[in-house]
């Protein structure tokens, strides 16, 4: 959740994703491993709900439905300040996890085993299969920008929705972090060795896939491009993301869960404030982001760019002459918005440690 927030100041900064110094690059990189931790984690968590409660799949259907309503509203206006509703709506990471979660409120009737294998099957054949279907299926249209292909085509036929996490594979992800759980309900010893196997297996995939652009990724990596050979290996599409994406980001975020696990300090008690309250920083976060970029605006140009209230961060223009910042002032605004959402972040968390209201769920 902290690395996310590098990436949304990103969007105000004017600097662009991913390159071209390796500075810029790693920036965004970095912020890759969120959203498929962010996916596969969510269906860990749903798989410890349902030991707890017999309303699974009602709680995974009402709670889908409500993050894909705040992703086009609430969400939507933090992103941008402005009301141009007609024009532009982003289906991002939010909505995707809603969308997920409504598909797994009807997954989680299969056994455990069966929603594994569905999960990986999603994950490892996506690439194979859903180009050729795509074409294939004609019929489906524009709803294909919503299942596999993406914002790279546009706005979803004569609407302003513009797809940026597609549902396939990350019902897939979901499903796979949904079987996980029961890796970590296992015997501490035994827990941790399989993380590390599955973690590490995935790291050495991603390797042998890439490497050799084997399989895996529509983008192959190569050493002759303008972009330097590590980058351009490092360098795997997200949008769909694909297999190779996935291991190298959940194949390292899996084998550190053994890790972490034993980590201890005020460091780490002061992230797991904001593990605690994950939607709720989410929510808070990105009007924060965006309204210190406003400041700093202010601040650095005497005026607040207009810029700044255009549709972003996937409708936006390019960022006008003399806006853009370093990235020491991108790290800074960063710090600071961490900083100011520790406190209402340990309020929320503190609240929902002492109180049982129903609402405290869907937040």
């Amino acid at each position: 959740m902290v690395l996310m927030a590098i990436d949304h100041v990103r969007v105000y900064s004017g600097l662009p994703a991913g390159g071209p110094t390796a500075g810029i690059f790693f920036t965004r990189w970095v912020t890759h491993f969120v959203a498929p931790g962010f996916i596969f984690l969510a269906g860990t968590s749903a798989f410890f709900y349902g030991r707890r409660h017999t309303d699974l799949s009602r709680f995974l259907f009402v709670r889908g439905v409500w993050l894909v309503l705040l992703e086009l509203t609430v969400i939507r206006v933090a992103w941008t300040f402005n009301l141009d509703f007609a024009h532009y709506l982003l289906a991002g990471v939010i909505w995707v996890i809603g969308w997920c979660m409504i598909l797994l409120a009807a997954l989680v009737r299969l056994r455990v085993r069966t929603i594994a294998i569905i999960g990986l099957a999603i994950i490892a054949l996506h690439n194979a299969l859903m180009p050729p279907l795509t074409s294939a299926v004609p019929a489906l249209g524009e709803l294909w920008k919503v299942l596999y292909i993406g914002f790279f085509n546009g706005p979803v036929g004569g609407s302003p929705l513009i797809v940026l996490y597609s549902i396939i594979p990350w019902i897939g992800v979901m499903a796979a972090g949904y079987a996980f759980g029961t890796v970590l309900t296992m015997e501490p010893g035994r827990r941790n060795r399989i993380c590390m196997r599955i973690g590490v297996g995935a790291i050495a995939l991603f390797l042998v896939l890439r490497g050799g652009n084997l399989y895996g990724d529509p983008r192959p990596w190569s050493a002759t491009t303008p972009m330097p050979a590590l980058l351009s290996f490092l360098n795997t599409t997200k949008y769909p993301a694909s297999l190779s994406f996935l291991l190298m980001t959940l194949g390292p975020t899996i084998a550190l869960i053994p890790l972490l696990d034993r980590a201890r300090g005020r460091i780490v008690h002061w992230l797991t404030v904001f593990g605690r309250v994950p939607f709720f920083y989410y929510v808070l976060h990105i009007p924060l982001i965006h309204a210190l970029a406003l400041l700093v605006s202010k601040i650095r140009l005497g005026d607040v760019s207009p810029w700044l209230f255009t549709n972003h961060p996937m409708g936006n223009p390019p960022a006008p002459d003399g806006y853009t910042w370093s990235l020491g002032l991108l790290y800074l605004v960063w710090a600071v918005a961490i900083l100011l959402l520790y406190v209402p972040c340990r309020w929320y968390a503190d609240l929902k440690a002492r109180r049982q209201d129903w609402w405290l769920k869907y937040l």
